[in-house]
């Protein structure tokens, strides 16, 4: 559907090719190759795993309007077109037991756009998942850091991919310490500065007719 920001995932193809020798014997026989070992394989490790969620997060504290402020990331969509985001606003309500019911508010070609969504809470405090259209779809959402009442730093892994957000309970009081680490915490994880994208400050968008709402429950 259009308006539909959607990140491409890279798909890296890997060919092996196994080169077999042969070395002349007594008699003119040829010896038989002998079959290559294979280096062992490294443990895959999950990369929000190496980052657990904040102690003893309270999913119902975090309700209410979240201002997008930056975001570290290698989404192909910000990697070409990063210098054009618009702004964008989350707001998290309680819907059924163990979720919450998102609306992400922004702009595309000059129309205000409204997503919805749903993030089920899991076993792990601070850790929520964003169902997709098939399991390998699903997103992980992981509360990094937050007060409540004037930040959060929030972790969205998928297929293995990180993307780290900022958010700030209003636009203007985000300390520059807070700022600074969270482009340290984006660094640990590959995203340096040519990785992070700053969000518009101002002009976010306020009511959405419907016709302009994109369903995202259960999947999208």
């Amino acid at each position: 559907m259009a308006g539909v920001l959607r990140c491409v995932l890279l798909v890296v193809v890997f060919m092996c090719v196994c080169l077999w020798g042969s070395t002349d014997a007594v008699g003119g026989a040829k010896s038989r190759p002998r079959p290559q070992r294979r280096p062992p394989k490294k443990p895959k490790v999950d990369p929000i795993a190496l980052t657990p969620p904040a102690q003893n997060v309270d999913i119902q504290q975090m309700t209410g309007k979240w201002y997008l402020l930056n975001i570290a990331s290698k989404c192909s969509y910000l990697m070409n077109h990063g210098t054009r985001v618009e702004p964008t606003v989350m707001n998290l309500t309680p819907s059924s037991d163990r979720a919450l019911s998102v609306s992400t508010k922004t702009r595309h070609n000059n129309q205000c756009w409204e997503i919805l969504q749903v993030y089920n809470e899991t076993p792990t405090p601070g850790k929520l998942k964003l169902k997709g259209a098939r399991a390998e779809l699903d997103t992980d959402v992981v509360v990094i850091e937050t007060d409540y009442h004037s930040h959060a730093i929030m972790y969205y892994q998928k297929r293995g991919q990180i993307t780290m957000k900022l958010y700030g309970r209003s636009v203007d009081n985000l300390s520059e310490p807070m700022l600074t680490k969270f482009e340290q915490l984006a660094e640990k994880q590959g995203l340096g500065l040519a990785y992070l994208f700053p969000f518009p400050t101002y002009s976010h968008c306020g009511d959405v007719d419907k016709n302009h709402v994109i369903n995202c429950v259960p999947t999208c």
